[in-house]
């Protein structure tokens, strides 16, 4: 195993670890501040209990991601320095924008959220709360910035140095990649918040503990309505970048379908077994016509294949190997991903109908 290798995994391993938390917090911020509204404006103590509880989770959850996040930047400029030397003037500074902005706004007002019980007015407390969400919500918008960039480069220009330098900051800003990713990776953040608390409600509501079963039902009651809205929209932006991907990113749109030839009208591969030795398609099983109508809109439509790309890409940038590593990785990858997210909305929807009609049993509503 080479050196490129091993910083690869290593720093896969990294990111997929430190990726774990931060969804969490995008969403459960969001999850504890609609808890804690429902307190203020009802003055239900339930809901009291229930911000403080899974206040608590997001607390932990922040201390981790925090603490992932760190040895993360480590990384970019031990295994990666020269792609830090080549673009640190531009993927630098929005990184830097969401550090001494949007984190030190949450930090500091998670800090006055966990201290601030029965210290603070109520409104004054609430508030917090949802600096701690608005900002972790533009936290992410600012690295999204930075790595939409790494998908769709704008605003720069090679200088005499031989590296890249910003042109034009706004461009960044302006990038359409950031606004395909950026509602997509929060409301995956809000799914994820959401199904965390379904599950943690139902362990305590299968132990059957009669003390906190009304909060532990109302929590999950609260996390089936956000989390089944929230996941049938973070397919919807995932199909509208992966429309974009088809335009502006065709190599990475071909390994997540493991498409080896360009195909008009081009199949949606169920299940494969690929030989990326001879980069081939042993068994494909596929939905003749389905790929071309998901990224164009109608049946008939080419979807380039990666070894059409990769000769396209020895020409107009000479020889070397464009296509990704363990492409059989990445499609099976895609297909968890999908897979996971239609299951969580029919689980949602599932769980929708049995609490709403054993509400209406109980004659609640």
């Amino acid at each position: 195993m080479d050196a490129l290798t091993l910083a690869r995994l290593q720093f896969g391993i990294t990111t997929v670890y430190h990726f774990f938390f931060v969804p969490l917090s995008l969403g459960l911020s969001i999850i504890v501040a609609v808890m804690q509204t429902i307190y203020v404006r009802k003055g239900d103590e339930k809901y009291k209990q229930m911000a403080k509880f899974w206040g608590k989770l997001l607390l932990i959850n922040f201390a981790m991601g925090v603490v992932t996040g760190i040895v993360q930047e480590f990384q970019f400029g031990m295994n990666w320095s020269e792609y830090s030397r080549f673009v640190g003037d531009i993927f630098g500074a929005p990184l830097a924008v969401e550090a001494l902005v949007a984190f030190f706004i949450e930090s500091t007002f998670l800090g006055v959220w966990i201290f601030g019980w029965d210290k603070l007015s109520k409104r004054v407390h609430l508030t917090s709360i949802w600096l701690v969400a608005l900002a972790s919500n533009v936290s992410a918008f600012w690295i999204l910035v930075a790595n939409s960039f790494m998908q769709n480069p704008v605003g720069y220009q090679i200088a005499e140095s031989g590296r890249a330098e910003m042109t034009d900051f706004f461009a960044l800003l302006r990038n359409p990649n950031v606004w395909l990713q950026f509602p997509h990776v929060a409301l995956g953040g809000l799914t994820t918040g959401a199904f965390f608390v379904l599950g943690i409600s139902a362990f305590h509501l299968l132990r059957n503990k009669t003390g906190n079963r009304e909060v532990f039902y109302t929590s999950a009651r609260l996390a089936l309505i956000i989390g089944t809205v929230a996941v049938l929209a973070t397919m919807g932006f995932g199909h509208a970048q992966g429309q974009r991907m088809a335009d502006t990113q065709p190599m990475k749109l071909a390994a997540a379908e493991g498409l080896w030839n360009s195909e008009d009208p081009a199949g949606l591969s169920m299940f494969q077994i690929g030989n990326e030795a001879d980069r081939t398609s042993v068994v494909n099983i596929r939905i003749p016509s389905l790929l071309s109508f998901l990224s164009y809109n109608t049946p008939n439509g080419m979807v380039r294949g990666l070894n059409d790309i990769q000769a396209e890409y020895e020409a107009q940038y000479g020889p070397g190997d464009y296509i990704p590593p363990a492409i059989w990785l990445t499609y099976w990858s895609f297909r968890a991903m999908v897979g996971s997210g239609m299951l969580m909305f029919v689980l949602g929807l599932v769980g929708l109908y049995f609490a709403f009609s054993s509400r209406m049993r109980e004659g609640k509503g």
